[in-house]
């Protein structure tokens, strides 16, 4: 088969694969949290066989262990942060306001600092953003049930998420002796290797960048919840789970804190500078430390091409799209990566060429 052939064998098989999720979009959620929940736990489940656990075994005593501090947390939670949720929503046109109040009663300062037609700049941005954040609330249900997001679906893949996870698990080292058995012969070595930087790449997206995220979860819940921010528990964990998104996360959890601190502490400014200062601080925290030891180079990914896909994903599959749009631009980088590799291996890049059968047209 020459290179040519080759290569629309592939785009075909890629064309192909994405017309079957587009298809099955509406039932993809269980099998993707369950897939994502198999590859998370399997490092586990070999170190359980490494002690001399069978493999069904291995994978029943990790799920039940997981299912347990799921649960748990759950129940610990989940009621509080409801609570925490309906009384934000209720109370931010209040928060918007009177920090609108706020704004007015300084205007006198404002227009002396920034100028008359700065400080209406200002005031007219403030209100555009307290009109957007409104109606984002208030459209929130009706997105939600848009992308699959009903108590249904919930309920659903919660049921059997697990169940998958549990064969999946089960048949993990059968499924990679298959695929590798597939591989052709003659590039089996070469399609190893981009599979090997696949998995390092998935490894980084799905423990690495999970953990990242949970820590991200926990550090800013626990931390304003402490300094006494109202709905600084919800305002965190939702800070933590947006940081999936390049800068999302951070930025909306430092807007939404400090406006609720500006209303809340002010004329208190120690207590509006703690509540940046924690923003602050673990953004070094996050870019020094948590990212190079937990991440690593693994995810080369620029965050315009992760915004991208994380929008464009979104918009065909909905919030199956959205689980699956970090996996797949990680698996497009390398692909990308490998592809430019070869290019500037091939003789189109290094000039050499031929236009007929002894011709050699390099550059001399």
């Amino acid at each position: 088969m020459t290179l040519r052939n080759q290569v629309l064998v592939w785009i075909g098989l890629l064309v192909a694969l994405i017309l079957i999720l587009w298809i099955f979009r509406g039932i993809l959620l269980p099998f993707v949290v369950g897939i994502a929940l198999a590859y998370l736990l399997n490092p586990l489940v070999n170190q359980l066989q490494k002690w001399h656990f069978s493999r069904t075994w291995a994978t029943v005593v990790v799920l039940i262990c997981v299912l347990t501090i799921v649960i748990s947390v759950f129940f610990m939670f989940v009621p509080l942060v409801g609570q925490q949720i309906v009384g934000l929503i209720q109370r931010l046109p209040r928060y918007v306001a009177d920090l609108q109040k706020l704004v007015t009663e300084w205007s006198p300062e404002v227009n002396d600092w920034l100028g008359p037609e700065r400080a209406a700049q200002l005031q007219t941005t403030l209100n555009d953003l307290a009109r957007q954040a409104l109606g984002f609330i208030a459209t929130l249900p009706g997105e939600l049930v848009n992308i699959g997001l009903t108590g249904a679906s919930v309920l659903g893949f919660t049921l059997l998420a697990p169940v998958i996870a549990f064969y999946m698990l089960v048949d993990w080292e059968g499924m990679v002796r298959g695929v590798d058995s597939l591989l052709p012969k003659r590039h089996k070595g070469e399609i190893k290797t981009i599979l090997q930087d696949i998995d390092n790449s998935m490894a980084g997206v799905i423990r690495g960048q999970g953990s990242v995220l949970l820590l991200d979860a926990a550090f800013y819940a626990t931390a304003l919840s402490l300094v006494g921010l109202n709905f600084g528990l919800v305002i965190g964990l939702l800070a933590g789970f947006l940081s999936f998104i390049p800068f999302v996360g951070a930025v909306f959890g430092f807007g939404l804190s400090m406006g609720i601190a500006i209303v809340q502490f002010w004329p208190n400014g120690w207590m509006v500078a703690l509540v940046a200062g924690i923003f602050l601080f673990w953004q070094f925290i996050e870019g020094n430390i948590l990212y190079p030891k937990l991440v690593g180079s693994s995810i080369n990914i620029n965050p315009v091409w992760m915004m991208f896909a994380l929008l464009a994903l979104g918009a065909v599959f909905g919030f199956v799209g959205l689980l699956l749009a970090v996996p797949m631009a990680a698996i497009a980088s390398v692909l990308v990566r490998y592809g430019v590799r070869k290019y500037k291996e091939s003789p189109l890049y290094l000039g050499t060429v031929r236009s007929g059968p002894d011709r050699d047209v390099s550059p001399r």
